[in-house]
């Protein structure tokens, strides 16, 4: 069996510079905070992130950065694809002077752009956005400077009912969190921490898992994992255990 056990600096180290990276967590639950924080240590720039949010800054944890804000607060992210922005102020301060791209998705969409990826799927087809600047991809005031938040969309109109075309998103890497791994890669999340760790780990050229438990292959009955082995490249342990 190939050996997959890497520290977080190891797993992390050939994201270059430039690298489009998907990364799991709803608000910093189920985020892998250690290979974000091996990330930050490394230092690298003009990452597109795509994630549920920004992560929670500390102006709203009182303690420290979560999640994805850490590499918000870093400077390391040029583009970031989100469903939802308001918690972290960085995010609009950076589409107000033009130093961040963010594009706006429909949470559900997400998902399944996501999903799709993994499924090998050419798109999806969803009402959602029909009508709306998700739709038109026209550009929207700031009261600072002009953006656009979306594409243009293909809208397919099925049985008399409008749809848009919504394209498969894949990445060159997935950071995702595990309650439990084998050596093998097998992982499962416990609760809230499953959000969007599954299905990004379907969607990416590399998945790097960090887990809060490893065993051996064999010992954890195999119907308890989610997510096959087959999709992950790397495991790290020593993820701490879930916190709101």
């Amino acid at each position: 069996m190939v050996n997959k056990i890497r520290t977080a600096e190891e797993a992390v180290a050939d994201i270059k510079d430039g690298a489009s990276i998907m990364v799991g967590g709803f608000l910093g639950t189920g985020t892998p905070e250690i290979l974000i924080d091996a990330l930050v240590k490394k230092g690298v720039k003009n990452l597109t992130i795509m994630a549920n949010d920004g992560g929670l800054p500390a102006s709203v944890t009182k303690t420290t950065d979560r999640g994805v804000a850490k590499l918000l607060a870093a400077g390391m992210v040029s583009h970031i694809y989100a469903t939802h922005v308001g918690m972290n102020p960085i995010i609009g301060q950076g589409m107000n002077d033009g130093t961040l791209q963010c594009t706006l998705v429909p949470q559900g969409t997400f998902a399944e752009r996501i999903r799709a990826k993994g499924a090998g799927l050419g798109g999806i087809l969803t009402p959602t956005g029909v009508g709306t600047l998700i739709q038109t991809g026209e550009k929207i005031s700031t009261g600072v400077r002009e953006i656009a938040i979306s594409t243009p969309k293909q809208v397919i109109t099925v049985d008399g009912v409008d749809y848009l075309l919504e394209e498969p998103l894949s990445a060159d890497f997935a950071l995702c969190r595990a309650s439990i791994a084998d050596r093998f890669g097998n992982f499962v999340c416990r609760k809230a921490t499953k959000n969007f760790n599954h299905v990004m780990a379907m969607a990416a050229d590399t998945v790097i898992v960090a887990t809060e438990k490893l065993v051996d292959a064999g010992e954890v009955d195999l119907d308890v994992f989610r997510t096959s082995g087959v999709y992950v490249d790397y495991i790290v342990e020593g993820e701490k255990p879930w916190q709101i």
